[in-house]
């Protein structure tokens, strides 16, 4: 076998994010890669230079091959916001922010527009994800989220949705197994989506109500201040790791983390 120096690239498994790491070594050649990754087709046959089976070897039955288990299918975490630049880093967009943050912490690249939304899809830990920030506006998000969801066949235990929550406190956060929209027309318009199925997970990021006579669309589409932001950052840490716990300890051991005082007093 011929090998000329090159670069040969290898892929490592993080069960935190898929990544590839290259070093100096060998190239291989192409007719090499070919006899590498096929698998040799063995044969059952027995050639005369073995020895003869004996009776009692025959009736030895093979062992019954495992059965396989169904692929699993993927989590949809979605983040609800309004796309466009004049709407980065505003209330409305908390949900898009948070969807962010779980892709740089994971390694996972939201680089592909489909179903009316910017999509990206990777792991966390072992579980298969696909991350959505639907592009159709807040208002006409279910437009997205139901499309995606009837294509996949995910199950609506399945769906996490996180978005911003005017009756939350400023940085807090709550995660509840079901509920209604609570005015919140992003979640008005998945839940006509699902047929009026209110049976799914979703993530509450508090932004607070307006001081004053304020108007709160006004208030919702206002940036966060630099102070704001720092205090986000704590959010977005403790969202992670509740995100983290749901799809690989269950509901309840996340539900406990994030909605326990302890997890909240964090943020305060």
């Amino acid at each position: 076998m011929k090998l000329s120096s090159s670069i040969f690239t290898f892929r490592f498994l993080n069960f935190n994010s898929l990544f590839i790491k290259s070093h100096p070594s060998f190239k291989i050649s192409a007719a090499t890669k070919r006899t590498m990754t096929q698998f040799p087709n063995f044969s059952t046959k027995i050639s005369n230079s073995c020895p003869a089976n004996t009776a009692e070897d025959s009736q030895v039955s093979p062992p019954e091959p495992r059965p396989q288990s169904p692929p699993r299918k993927p989590w949809l975490i979605v983040g609800l916001g309004n796309p466009g630049k004049k709407f980065n880093g505003t209330r409305h967009n908390v949900g898009f922010m948070m969807v962010d943050a779980i892709a740089e912490a994971e390694g996972i690249s939201i680089n592909t527009v489909n179903f009316k939304a910017q999509i990206g899809k990777g792991f966390i830990g072992n579980v298969p994800v696909m991350l959505a920030k639907p592009q159709t506006f807040m208002n006409s998000s279910g437009e997205s989220v139901g499309a995606i969801v009837s294509y996949y066949k995910i199950p609506l235990k399945q769906v996490l949705v996180i978005f911003d929550d005017l009756d939350l406190p400023f940085a807090k956060l709550r995660l509840l197994p079901k509920g209604g929209h609570g005015g919140h027309n992003g979640m008005r318009s998945i839940i006509d989506s699902f047929k009026g199925s209110r049976d799914f997970p979703r993530l509450r990021i508090g932004i607070g109500r307006p001081q004053g006579r304020m108007d709160t669309i006004n208030f919702v589409l206002r940036a966060f201040n630099k102070q704001e932001r720092e205090e986000l950052e704590f959010t977005f840490h403790n969202g992670m790791e509740a995100v983290r716990i749901l799809l690989l300890e269950g509901f309840d051991k996340s539900a406990t983390y994030v909605n326990s005082t302890k997890a909240m007093e964090q943020l305060g």
